[in-house]
Parts: C-alpha cells; sequence; structure tokens
C-alpha cells in the first residue's frame, strides 16, 4: 500500500512542538539558521519572537563557530505554550560568560545581546559527557518552558 502524503493544513497545524538539527556550522550559518528558526516560528503561530529568536540563535552559533573546535552542534527549537526555547549544545567543555566589552570592541556582546533578549538563558553541563547546552527561553510566561 502506498502512502498518501498528508494534507498541507494537517502539517501547519501539527501538534509537533520541537525540532532538532544536528550540523557542522561555519562563518555564515546563521543566516540559514535563522530561515529555519522564522519557517518553525510561523508554523507555530510565534511569528511576534521571530526578530528576537533570530538575534538569540545568531549569537548562540556564533559562539560554536568562536569557541568549539570542530564546530559540531545540535539546535533544538521547542515551542511552550507562547514561548520559544532555543538550546545549542556542542561538545566542548568550555564554559560562555558574558564579557564587559568595552566600547571600541569588536566582538565580546554576544551573551549579553542573548539575555537583553530573552526572558531566561542559562547554561547546562552534561554530568555523564564533556560539553554543555547554553539555552535561552523568548517570549511567554516564566515556567512555560
Amino acid at each position: 500500500m502506498v502512502e498518501q502524503p498528508r494534507p498541507v493544513n494537517e502539517l501547519i497545524h501539527s501538534p509537533r512542538t520541537h525540532y532538532r538539527l544536528h550540523l557542522v556550522v561555519g562563518a555564515h550559518s546563521a543566516r540559514h539558521i535563522r530561515r529555519i528558526v522564522r519557517a518553525h516560528l510561523r508554523l507555530w503561530g510565534l511569528r511576534e519572537l521571530a526578530d528576537a529568536a533570530g538575534l538569540a540563535v545568531t549569537e548562540l552559533v556564533a559562539n560554536v563557530v568562536r569557541h568549539v573546535p570542530g564546530r559540531r552542534c545540535t539546535i533544538v527549537l521547542r515551542r511552550c505554550g507562547d514561548a520559544l526555547r532555543i538550546e545549542v549544545s556542542d561538545d566542548f567543555a568550555g564554559l560562555p560568560r558574558v564579557r564587559d566589552a568595552d566600547v571600541l570592541d569588536e566582538g565580546g556582546r554576544g551573551l549579553a545581546l542573548v539575555q537583553l533578549v530573552s526572558r531566561a538563558w542559562g547554561v547546562e553541563q552534561d554530568a555523564h559527557a564533556p560539553g554543555k547546552t547554553v539555552w535561552c527561553e523568548i517570549g511567554g510566561k516564566e515556567g512555560e518552558c
């Protein structure tokens, strides 16, 4: 028996609430990842979070490009009611930190920007493996994610 494709409106209104992407990122990856984020926010009815989510995922991916040997990571987008949780995981043990960037510094503001556009953010370490997950929550109410 041949399986029939699902109707488009069923896909758009699917209850699926998460998306996972494993990849090796490069200098130009953020642009493509922002498109993926925007597409999922559209499908989930959370378009109003697109600008903040785009900025946050750009900064989190930029940290992988700059600091993670091999540049491998996993990106998870999770819808939690009216909120979005973004997780970027890698196998590098180094922990990110918010820096006090000088006015003339070209970099060093990434996590400060994530902090600015997010309701909450943090870092979780895996007790059984090297690496970490840097996450942020955008929109919604406290405790939704």
